[in-house]
């Protein structure tokens, strides 16, 4: 059994129909209620919820405040490499591209590792391309057991592995992993993954499952707004958050909100996704569940990631480069996607203080997992 079991109990084309039938009085109705149910959640994802917004951030605010106090986490992603060996037409590293690969060595990884934490760090995001041979497991474990000792907890965002891969990963340090489906409908996905291992639809569908059962601690997942209708496809990532919280209870979960950023290739979102849409889809996760943890990354502009803040987001990066060594040892290789929020860590820092809030650099949670 797996998440694929529950996947295809459902129909993509139903739940548009179903999340766009929704009036204003279904909306009221389940506002009116104290626990979100998954159903429930269809109407506040729906057109027919635009109208109750500020309704809906004021009660996600107060769910989140209840349940994380004034507190934002963050975090930094580190890139280690741009080579790839799939094909995805909204990403600079595709394969397809005719762009400078690089990979980065050992005293690399360290100069930037040194350089992130000088900015107070304690919680870093590695990346890579989905290069088996290039960035395979022995690579990735390698770089977390050199890293290890300089941060609280080591996420990783890879290509997807085996079972026993990933056990191997955690007994090196892995605190994390986050993989996004990027969309759940499977005929538009394959549209935007024609070749390579990342193609395989079923296998990334199921690789949160291995997670779970390789006993990794925390697990993102998420989907890319703009290839499908974000309606369904948040649908679909609660459900799957859902059922993994069902099936691997002792797992930490949370969840991301990118949206296509302009890229090598740039392809144009099929459905727009507005910000007061994507306010709404946070706002609906956090009635939905209040102790997930929300995540924003630097995709988003300034004068967004400055708002929602205040509406349920727990965690956000500053100061992202989304290239290999894009800190210190090489800010010229290719980026991944454009970055929208420019911010030195220091302006972020000082953007959520003066909201009221505390910035949390460390995990205490792990000090009682984390190897010596």
């Amino acid at each position: 059994m797996s998440f694929k079991n529950t996947f295809e109990t459902y129909d993509w084309d139903t739940l548009e129909k179903e999340i766009y039938s929704y009036s204003a009085l279904d909306v009221r109705q389940v506002l009116d209620k104290e626990k979100i149910s998954l159903d429930d959640f269809k109407a506040l994802i729906s057109p027919a919820a635009k109208p109750f917004l500020e309704e809906i951030a004021q009660r996600s605010h107060a769910l989140t405040k209840k349940r994380f106090g004034n507190t934002i986490q963050m975090y930094v992603p580190m890139y280690l490499s741009n080579e790839c060996q799939n094909i995805c037409t909204y990403c600079g590293f595709s394969m397809t591209n005719k762009i400078p690969r690089k990979t980065l060595k050992d005293d690399e990884i360290l100069k930037e590792v040194a350089y992130l934490k000088t900015k107070g760090y304690d919680h870093i995001l590695l990346v890579t391309g989905e290069a088996n041979k290039t960035v395979g497991v022995s690579y990735i474990k390698h770089a977390i057991e050199i890293i290890r000792t300089h941060f609280s907890t080591i996420t990783i965002e890879v290509q997807p592995l085996d079972q026993e891969e990933y056990k191997q990963l955690a007994d090196a340090g892995l605190y994390a992993v986050l993989v996004y489906q990027e969309t759940y409908h499977k005929a538009t996905y394959k549209i935007h993954h024609p070749k390579g291992k990342k193609s395989n639809f079923d296998y990334r569908l199921e690789t949160a499952d291995r997670l779970g059962k390789a006993g990794i601690h925390k697990i993102g997942i998420g989907a890319l707004f703009g290839l499908e209708d974000w309606r369904v496809d948040s649908f679909y990532t609660a459900l799957h958050l859902k059922y993994l919280q069902k099936t691997y209870w002792k797992t930490k979960y949370s969840i991301s909100f990118p949206r296509l950023r302009p890229h090598q290739g740039d392809v144009q979102p099929k459905v727009e996704m507005t910000d007061a849409d994507l306010v709404q889809v946070i706002c609906a996760f956090r009635l939905l569940d209040e102790d997930v943890e929300l995540s924003m990354s630097t995709r988003e502009s300034e004068h967004f990631r400055n708002n929602i803040i205040n509406l349920g987001i727990t965690s956000i990066s500053a100061q992202s480069k989304t290239n290999p060594g894009g800190y210190v040892v090489d800010p010229q290789s290719l980026e991944q996607f454009e970055i929208s929020d420019e911010r030195s860590t220091d302006e972020v820092k000082q953007m959520i203080e003066a909201q009221g809030y505390q910035v949390v650099w460390k995990n205490w949670d792990t000090s009682y997992t984390k190897l010596d």
